[in-house]
């Protein structure tokens, strides 16, 4: 399977939430430029969800992306969904079956983010079938 590798930067803007929303209910709007294997642009909603205890938390996203993976040009959706217990966390980021197009097109994978000395990094492992 192949894998792609490198930085990126991310800005998050904070928006408006439903009317109705109570407690510690957040959205953002995400602007990333994906670097390296992944030379994209990344453009996605986010909602999250803290609680009253430190450290415990949840997130979904939903991202497009598009630009090239390893040379090929194309755009595709990848799903964000991160939960933190008391600091503790798990985080799964899929491609959405079929969301792929012009050179992506049945792309399918799973990214890792890594956050280390304040800068963000993923790890991509995907196959176009």
């Amino acid at each position: 399977m192949p894998r792609a590798e490198g930085l990126f930067d991310v800005k998050r803007a904070p928006e408006a939430v439903h009317g109705k929303a109570e407690g510690l209910l957040g959205r953002h709007a995400l602007d990333k430029q994906y670097h390296g294997a992944l030379d994209a642009t990344g453009i996605g909603e986010m909602l999250s969800a803290g609680t009253a205890t430190p450290g415990s938390a949840g997130y979904v996203a939903i991202e497009k992306v598009t630009g090239t993976l390893d040379g090929r040009a194309g755009s595709f959706y990848i799903q964000h969904s991160g939960t933190m217990t008391r600091g503790q966390g798990t985080l799964v980021i899929h491609v959405i079956p079929d969301s792929g197009t012009d050179e992506l097109t049945e792309l399918t994978g799973t990214m890792q983010i890594v956050i280390a000395d304040g800068k963000h990094s993923y790890v991509f492992d995907y196959e176009i079938a």
